[in-house]
């Protein structure tokens, strides 16, 4: 390329071109002439930037503030890198630059872009750091877009780009800066994808980390992201961690000209907080990607990917730099009564030393060669620190999050996401980080194997009260159902729901009730085609105000309330939108046309005259109990516990205990609340005394008696306890399948004969005429 232009064309350069459009734009260039799908672009090249610095005459004024500083000293970095960048940025631009950016946004099209920073020396596979200088996302206007290329000019003057340029060797005045400008991506998901396994250099392996909104929180650190693995050769995916996501980042349309607010933090669906970021087969095609991409290299790659609407976008690539040889597999010495924190492993290796819990980039001197490094999350400012730690664990993050790049980059072990890191450490705690495994002990631990029992058994364990497990998203259904598990105790419909994106009384003001009703049956289908014959038990839908609002059309329909959680919410919603509730209940008979596996449970229930209301509107649509059909009703509210007997007079075939509401509405504890989440406990006495009495009236009644909170997950002797009492089956989260198990065998094993309450409840049923029958509710 002609080396004094000042705009070029990603399709006009390729990785030949690094000197004059920085690895980035190379990169981007490259992979646009080799057919990835990449967004469109321009490039303001690095003699754009060479121009613009001479022209401004603040060459010898920023090499003679930089000639005696000395860089690992963070007080005067900081002080000498603002001043550089308070120069370059109030600098005027010079005019023929100015009107060459300007002309080249309105052939791209203007509207959103991303503006990117791609130094001259980056993104070589001897030389990558993460985050060196500034990259603005969702930048619109001619004069924006113009200030932003300015602002990425100056970052090259960043703190941690002049220590990242003194400790390489690199002259600061050699190493120039192009700016890339592409079409922004508004990404439904978005993250990063390794074409090696980063950890163990496993080449025969490629992981992708996906968050929702933008993907710069997953290099920032402050959300962890979804993990997934696939093998190369076959693509197939090997294994998968979710993670949950509050919140996402997004464009702001209510940003005026401030660069600086052009993103915004919303809030991420309740019911898809912890849901699959990305679909099985985006994955796959993503990772074919990928592997295009190694191969036109012939390197691993390090790779960014945005998904908008069908479509799956490459916004960047670079080579991975941190492959290091492991030459020694050291092992820790603890049992799991030393294990403090569990995380991520983002950086391979073992090292021991005093904690340094640091909160913001402001207090990084603290941290002394041999510290380990304790944050929230870290930023590019904290690499001075970084340098000097011995090792380094965060509270959020995931593999390919700043601490983790930066960590495997100086051969320092890393833990990410161990979600309260700097809450359990205290100040100069003397700990060990195995960052192989992502884990965390107390004190210093070295060469000796860590023996922590695995929960999977070697042989299948046989009980009497039934093991269900808690399921809301299909992708995992087959998966789960091919485990030793007894059926769905809990099928949350709300992930579905989600999925489809829409509020159904909006579809229905739109004519697309059916549209509502089809999508939810393809969704359940998948539950009872996966566990048949094992019954699936469908719970109705149970969303708040708050959360049907988020759905496309929902704030038409729903009202702002101040505490949804004891709002319009479960059984009461259900009686007041007969026609809402009737699209579940065709849901549930078309299902039951293939699989008769499908049961119902009605969720927060009130009152007795709402149940009765509700059970009378089942069997006027033809679902009514029979021996492949049930009807059960969750018990969360203690007017339940209270009112027991009446309930169960109405004809239901079981109950279906909510620990978390039980719990909350028994001790008054948001059960979401930080400050209250030690007296938040299921094994209080009140709670524990209104879960007996539950379980014993179902037995004594002979209808079956679950639970399905998240009590048996986390509290081995509350389990033990229900099992005493009585309690037909437990539904448990996927990962406590086993192990509780292998809890009610032993708990089972221990009792000479069956207990009396169990013998009750499996005796053939009483029958019981229902006291009320169906009427209108004021």
């Amino acid at each position: 390329m002609d080396e004094e232009r000042k705009v070029v064309w990603f399709e006009e350069v390729g990785k030949e071109d690094i000197s004059q459009v920085g690895g980035k734009g190379a990169n981007l260039g490259e992979m646009t002439k080799a057919g990835i799908t990449v967004p469109p672009g321009f490039i303001v090249t690095a003699q754009s930037y060479f121009d613009f610095l001479q022209k401004s005459n603040l060459t010898d004024t920023i090499r003679k503030l930089l000639s005696d500083l000395d860089t690992n000293d963070s007080e005067k970095l900081q002080k000498v890198a603002s001043r550089i960048k308070s120069l370059l940025n109030a600098a005027a631009m010079p005019k023929e630059i100015a009107q060459e950016i300007a002309q080249a946004y309105g052939k791209l099209g203007s509207g959103a872009v991303a503006v990117r920073s791609s130094a001259t020396a980056e993104d070589l596979p001897e030389a990558s750091f993460a985050g060196q200088q500034r990259t603005f996302l969702n930048v619109v206007g001619e004069k924006e877009v113009i200030a932003a290329v300015q602002g990425c000019w100056a970052s090259l003057f960043e703190p941690r780009a002049i220590f990242y340029r003194a400790h390489q060797g690199f002259d600061h005045f050699s190493v120039g800066i192009a700016v890339p400008v592409q079409r922004m991506v508004q990404s439904e998901a978005s993250g990063v994808m390794f074409t090696l396994d980063p950890i163990t250099n496993d080449r025969s392996k490629i992981v992708i980390e996906a968050v929702y909104g933008l993907g710069e929180t997953i290099v920032s650190g402050e959300v962890t992201p979804d993990l997934y693995v696939v093998d190369k050769e076959g693509l197939e995916i090997s294994d998968k961690k979710l993670a949950r996501q509050e919140w996402q980042l997004v464009r702001n349309s209510k940003r005026g000209k401030d660069l600086e607010k052009a993103n915004t933090r919303v809030a991420v669906l309740e019911a898809v907080q912890a849901k699959q970021k990305f679909s099985d087969d985006d994955i796959t095609a993503l990772a074919k990607i990928g592997k295009r991409i190694e191969d036109h290299y012939a390197f691993p790659q390090d790779i960014e990917w945005a998904k908008e609407g069908e479509d799956i976008f490459i916004v960047q690539t670079r080579p991975v730099t941190t492959m290091k040889d492991i030459t020694e597999k050291k092992d820790v010495t603890g049992t799991v009564e030393t294990l403090l924190l569990t995380g991520s492993p983002a950086s391979p290796g073992i090292a021991s030393g005093p904690t340094r819990l640091i909160h913001q980039s402001s207090e990084i001197d603290r941290v002394l060669v041999g510290d380990v490094l304790v944050a929230e999350m870290t930023t590019p400012d904290f690499v001075p620190a970084m340098k000097r730690a011995a090792a380094i664990a965060t509270d959020r993050g995931g593999r390919t999050c700043h601490a983790a790049i930066v960590s495997r980059e100086l051969g320092i072990p890393c833990v990410v996401g161990t979600g309260n890191a700097t809450k359990v450490l205290k100040q100069e705690q003397i700990i060990t980080v195995d960052g192989s495994v992502g884990k965390v002990f107390e004190g210093r631990l070295v060469r000796e194997k860590i023996d922590i029992p695995t929960l999977e058994p070697k042989t299948r364990v046989r009980t009497n009260t039934k093991v269900y497990v808690n399921l809301a998203e299909p992708e995992l259904a087959e998966r789960v159902a091919s485990r030793h598990v007894d059926g769905v105790g809990l099928l949350r419909a709300e992930f579905i729901i989600a999925q489809i994106g829409e509020h159904p009384r909006y579809m229905i003001s739109q004519g697309r009730g059916q549209e509502f009703v089809a999508q939810l049956t393809e969704g359940v289908t998948t539950f009872a085609r996966a566990f048949n014959p094992r019954p699936v038990v469908y719970r109705t839908t149970d969303f708040k105000t708050n959360e049907y609002r988020n759905l496309k059309g929902g704030e038409e329909y729903e009202d702002i309330e101040e505490n949804p959680m004891l709002g319009y919410r479960g059984c009461s919603r259900y009686v007041q939108e007969a026609d809402v509730f009737k699209m579940e209940i065709e849901m549930v008979k078309r299902v039951r046309e293939d699989y008769k596996n499908l049961w119902v449970m009605i969720p927060f229930v009130r009152t007795v005259d709402e149940m009765a209301h509700l059970m009378s509107t089942l069997k006027d649509e033809g679902l009514s109990s029979s021996k492949d059909f049930k009807i059960w009703m969750m018990v969360e509210v203690p007017s339940n516990i209270f009112l027991i007997d009446e309930f169960i007079d109405l004809g239901i075939d079981g109950i279906s205990i909510g620990s978390n509401d039980l719990t909350q509405l028994i001790l008054g504890i948001d059960r979401d609340s930080p400050k209250l989440a030690e007296v938040f406990d299921e094994r209080n006495e009140a709670v524990t005394l209104a879960l007996k009495k539950a379980i014993r009236a179902a037995a004594r009644r002979g209808i079956t008696a679950s639970i399905c909170g998240q009590a048996p997950s986390v509290y081995p002797e509350l389990t033990k306890k229900l099992v005493k009492w009585g309690i037909t089956s437990v539904s448990v989260s996927p990962d406590a399948i086993e192990s509780t198990r292998e809890i009610i065998a032993r708990a089972e094993g221990r009792m000479v004969s069956p207990s009396l309450w169990r013998r009750k409840a499996r005796s053939p049923r009483k029958l019981y005429q229902p006291v009320y029958t169906k009427k209108p509710l004021q």
